[in-house]
């Protein structure tokens, strides 16, 4: 480590049920796109992730990784609902875990940010039977319209989460990430922009919360508590800034029940924009009543990072863009060197 490499960012850290991480280093959840036409993961996708492992980053989470076909939006993204499936991420994981690097799979339900084209013959389901505005990016046509689902469906959800998360674990995954942010599935239940509803999973501030508490509860039941983290994204850039309403007494709500159901790792995601005005403020909402480990940055320069650790607000810091421009990221940071600006046609490739 040279003089001016941040010392908090580089240090090891031991996270309770986990161990101890090589650093403070994330790699966020990106969806690449680089699965086969069945969703399984390739030695392409394998080697990707290793190269960030082998230059030192302390834990990956894996691109979204698609519960059930049903929950599918997405062309060529990986799924992890077959044997199979779990499988092919077996040298993916076996390839990270080598360079002592920690990996989480991070299990994603689209909701309504879907169209027919990807479910597989399943209805398009979300809170509500409202479609998402505009077009979709994966095929060129409108969001389809989805099917609200009925109270006596949530056990059947619950059930994909569970069974794609004991799958993970069959592959040797350190852990998973339930993805209840970026507007998918859950945070169709949370945000009451979307979430329509006059049952009990609609309306109240409570009860938005319930599919979220009740999905995290049937996860921890089945599998424990100490390897599940949540990532949530109450404030982010969606074309100007986009938050929750009742933003308080919904994180009052939440926080309160994922601690009292035993989470301990929670992530607060933006997603390329600006961290102070996004994440980084709702973590300073709620850090004074989450005194577990929290995830946060993407967005962050190194000087910045190394603030947010110091001072307190985050434990662990997430990079995204910087670390696909970069795979000797954490090479270049203890070095002290300037890091390659992203660009866009690195999406088209696995680097």
């Amino acid at each position: 480590m040279t003089p001016h490499a941040p010392a908090a960012l580089l240090e090891p850290v031991t996270v309770p049920g986990l161990g101890t991480l090589k650093n403070r280093v994330v790699m966020s959840a990106m969806t690449r796109s680089f699965a086969t036409a069945d969703h399984l993961c390739t030695p392409e996708i394998a080697s990707y992730y290793e190269r960030r492992a082998a230059s030192g980053v302390g834990l990956i989470l894996t691109e979204g990784i698609i519960v059930h076909p049903s929950g599918d939006g997405y062309n060529t993204v990986t799924h992890l609902h077959t044997q199979a499936q779990a499988d092919s991420w077996r040298q993916a994981v076996a390839a990270v875990q080598r360079h002592g690097t920690r990996i989480y799979a991070q299990l994603w339900h689209c909701g309504r940010i879907s169209h027919s084209d990807y479910t597989a013959g399943f209805d398009v389901v979300s809170s509500t039977d409202k479609p998402a505005a505009g077009m979709n990016r994966q095929n060129g046509k409108p969001f389809g319209v989805p099917r609200a689902l009925r109270p006596d469906e949530m056990p059947a959800i619950h059930e994909m989460f569970c069974h794609s998360a004991e799958l993970a674990f069959q592959a040797g995954f350190d852990g998973i990430q339930l993805h209840m942010g970026h507007g998918y599935l859950v945070d169709q239940f949370l945000d009451g922009h979307v979430n329509d509803r006059t049952d009990a999973y609609g309306g109240s501030v409570e009860n938005r919360c319930r599919f979220a508490l009740e999905l995290l509860e049937a996860v921890m039941a089945r599998l424990g508590t100490e390897r599940v983290m949540v990532r949530i994204s109450p404030s982010r850039m969606m074309g100007g800034l986009y938050e929750w309403p009742d933003m308080d007494a919904m994180l009052d709500t939440l926080i309160a029940g994922f601690s009292r159901l035993g989470l301990r790792q929670l992530d607060v995601s933006c997603a390329n924009a600006d961290y102070f005005q996004t994440s980084g403020k709702v973590i300073r909402r709620i850090r004074s009543r989450w005194p577990h480990l929290l995830v946060g940055g993407a967005s962050l320069s190194i000087d910045a990072a190394e603030s947010e650790i110091s001072e307190g607000h985050v434990d662990l810091v997430t990079w995204g863009r910087a670390l696909l421009a970069n795979p000797d990221f954490v090479q270049r940071v203890s070095r002290d060197e300037p890091l390659r600006p992203f660009a866009e046609p690195m999406r088209i490739t696995l680097v």
